[in-house]
């Protein structure tokens, strides 16, 4: 199977612009044969808002109009597609990513760790456990930017049986060593593709850094763009591998396999409340916890 990853710029509050460059990007990467293209985090909206006010009124169900226009592009260049947008729900909004294809809405992700920045000084934290949502022939777990930054997050999706991990990002200046070294360490440790794909441009004074890339199971990078040029990556995966964690490297002499050697019965300090630090509150958000 043959995905890709689209980095672009995107237009702050410009829907139906970056809806444009969205229909643009799929019909290249679907006519050269990908089936499942990735867009940024935001891809829709934009990131750099200054109050939960300003971005609600470019919040959309996930089941909205926006959405409904993507899978019409699915529909028409018969893809499947993750992309980034703010989720309304009631008086909440999520910064959420969508798998979408030909068949309509497959799955909602909202974002679980949020830092202080842009956007997310604003939004409610994700309130939905980590889940894994297939398409034809491959199974797919969603992340969103910070998230790679928590290992938890990428193990969670593996034990769920991803495939390939899609991590639509808007990485700013201060996150070069996401890419690639997070990045392939997160698909290495889990045995997973990796896709994190970033946006480039320059929004309210926040330039964004590229560096999109796509890694394979053994830590490889498959594919990665440069920090300021607009393009689609290419991959070419086989779910055979991910999906057998036993690694081989002298039969019986040197074999791993980094889920059944897991100890989990040793890992209770991560479900324990931690005491270093304090939860910080969000400006505006509800029903945080």
């Amino acid at each position: 199977m043959k995905i890709a990853g689209v980095q672009l710029d995107i237009s702050l509050g410009q829907i139906e612009q970056n809806l444009a460059s969205m229909d643009q990007m799929i019909a290249e990467a679907a006519s050269n044969g990908a089936q499942l293209v990735i867009f940024p985090e935001c891809t829709l909206t934009g990131y750099c808002f200054d109050s939960l006010d300003e971005a609600r009124e470019y919040s959309q169900p996930a089941n909205g109009t926006a959405a409904r226009s993507v899978v019409e592009l699915c529909q028409q260049h018969q893809v499947h597609s993750v992309y980034g947008f703010l989720e309304s729900d009631g008086d909440r909004v999520f910064n959420a990513c969508s798998l979408v294809g030909p068949e309509g809405v497959i799955s909602t992700y909202r974002k679980v760790h949020l830092p202080y920045l842009g956007i997310d000084r604003f939004t409610t934290y994700g309130d939905r456990p980590f889940e894994v949502a297939s398409m034809p022939g491959l199974n797919v777990g969603m992340n969103i930017c910070y998230d790679a930054a928590f290992p938890e997050a990428a193990r969670c999706l593996t034990l769920l049986r991803a495939d390939l991990i899609a991590l639509p990002t808007n990485w700013p200046p201060g996150a070069e060593c996401m890419s690639p070294a997070v990045i392939c360490t997160r698909a290495m440790e889990n045995k997973v593709y990796y896709a994190a794909i970033n946006r480039i441009g320059t929004e309210r004074g926040v330039t964004f850094i590229g560096r999109s890339c796509i890694c394979g199971p053994n830590g490889e990078i498959l594919a990665a763009a440069a920090d300021t040029e607009q393009t689609i990556l290419y991959a070419e995966i086989d779910v055979n591998i991910p999906r057998d964690k036993h690694v081989i490297r002298r039969k019986g002499l040197h074999e791993i396999d980094r889920l059944a050697d897991r100890r989990p019965e040793c890992y209770h300090p991560l479900t324990e409340p931690h005491q270093l630090t304090t939860p910080r509150m969000r400006l505006g958000a509800k029903s945080d916890t």
